[in-house]
């Protein structure tokens, strides 16, 4: 499959090769070239024999020269250079499923491009490649790729992803591994389905694998409101999450023993929802999993108090607000104590958003909408800047996810709305702005 070419950079080595918008590129070094994957990989030699077919069907070779990894400097249609792969399955657990009508396009899409995995660090459940995907990804020797595995068990995870190819995929996992790419994994826990003796089976059989597979993520499933028709499922108890973290615990000892790291680690969220303390930073070794939300809560506690650290004299009055979810409202608030304990000057609200869009049950920031965030904050002295993490808004950084845009949260609250990141660093910086730091 060739691929045409849209644009091409100028002063780059495609340019001065005098390759032109319109042309199809169809390999580089007799590799043919399909997506973004071949491309990149192919493009990062010095020399490269590139073979083109122009609008007139004339089919020719151009010879570039350049800087090895550097940029070919050629634009496509699409990043991927084709279409994005969505999902076969039909997961129990699927939050898409449980997104309530009437809102933008995008939201509906169920992503499951192995692609994306390596690019971006999306999880994908290998259902939609095949044995030549797998030897594409072994001879490209291309690391780490997030994989969601739910159980190990072939049967269970026909039925928990709907999918009859579902358990005969997992034999990609082990080739993988074999082939010496590096996997992080992850399981999403249902009651009653797979965790107890289907989560000591899935941990076993997946650090087997190690040291390629180099952690597996214990997440609790995530139930919206929106559930009717749907498989029947209920969140996990304070005693069931209990459980969960002393089998990651368990587990994680006894493979810290062979391994650099623990492997297995329950969420921050089990820790919350079970009452425990959440681990000191070392625990998490190279925290693998914090877009799992793995360990996020020990980085965030521990680069915001590096940061106070660091940080000098701020002695203008100032006072802001800031707006998170139930899950991480004891956090912030005790951040912002430690805040306003280094600069008195320094008034910071922290304000609990309860997510009534998506039903109670949903607690984590990222999932809170513009209408909830104008429902709970209007009429309330909320000071001279509203403050809420940036994966409270798209990509762009200017909807919510109801679609409710970050100027119409600003006018309705009449305050400024200004976002920041899961780092410490931001975090004090957007409270301060500007920070002034210590040499």
């Amino acid at each position: 499959m060739a691929v045409k070419i849209t644009g091409v950079i100028p002063h780059s080595p495609a340019a001065r090769a005098k390759i032109q918008p319109g042309d199809v590129l169809i390999s580089i070094n007799k590799n043919p070239i399909t997506d973004v994957l071949d491309y990149r990989f192919y493009m990062t030699d010095i020399h490269l024999d590139i073979l083109l077919c122009n609008e007139a069907k004339e089919v020719r070779t151009v010879h570039v020269r350049k800087g090895e990894y550097d940029d070919l400097g050629l634009e496509f249609e699409t990043y991927l250079m084709d279409k994005q792969m969505g999902c076969r399955n039909k997961c129990i657990f699927c939050f898409v499923d449980q997104t309530p009508k009437g809102m933008r396009s995008s939201l509906y899409f169920k992503d499951d491009d192995t692609r994306m995995s390596f690019l971006f660090g999306n999880y994908t459940t290998l259902t939609n490649l095949k044995d030549d995907d797998i030897q594409r990804i072994l001879k490209m020797h291309i690391s780490p790729i997030n994989i969601s595995v739910h159980t190990t068990n072939p049967e269970l995870r026909v039925r928990m992803m709907g999918n009859p190819s579902a358990g005969e995929k997992l034999r990609y996992i082990k080739m993988l591994c074999d082939g010496g790419i590096k996997v992080n994994s992850q399981l999403v826990l249902c009651p009653g389905i797979n965790d107890g003796a289907e989560l000591e089976r899935s941990i076993a059989d997946l650090s087997a694998l190690c040291p390629n597979l180099q952690s597996i993520a214990l997440v609790p499933v995530g139930l919206t409101k929106y559930r009717e028709g749907l498989y029947p499922l209920r969140t996990f108890t304070a005693e069931e999450a209990r459980q969960i973290v002393e089998t990651a615990e368990r587990w994680g000892e006894r493979l810290r023993k062979d391994n650099e790291s623990r492997v297995v680690y329950a969420s921050d969220e089990c820790y919350l929802l079970a009452g425990l303390p959440i681990p000191e930073p070392e625990f998490y070794g190279d925290f693998d999993q914090l877009d799992n939300g793995v360990g996020l809560v020990a980085l965030l506690d521990q680069e915001l108090h590096l940061a106070l650290s660091q940080a000098g004299s701020y002695t203008e009055p100032k006072t802001v607000t800031i707006a998170t979810g139930a899950l991480a409202y004891p956090l912030m608030e005790r951040l912002a104590e430690d805040v306003m304990k280094q600069y008195p000057s320094v008034t910071i609200k922290v304000e609990k958003i309860i997510n009534d869009f998506f039903g109670h049950t949903v607690t984590v920031a990222g999932l809170v909408t513009g209408q909830d965030l104008i429902a709970q904050l209007k009429g309330k002295d909320l000071g001279t800047e509203l403050l809420i993490p940036s994966t409270m808004l798209r990509h762009e950084q200017d909807r919510f996810l109801d679609d409710v845009t970050r100027e119409e949260v600003e006018e309705v609250l009449s305050i400024p709305l200004r976002t920041t990141g899961n780092d410490g660093f931001d975090l004090l910086e957007t409270i301060l702005s500007p920070v002034i730091w210590e040499s």
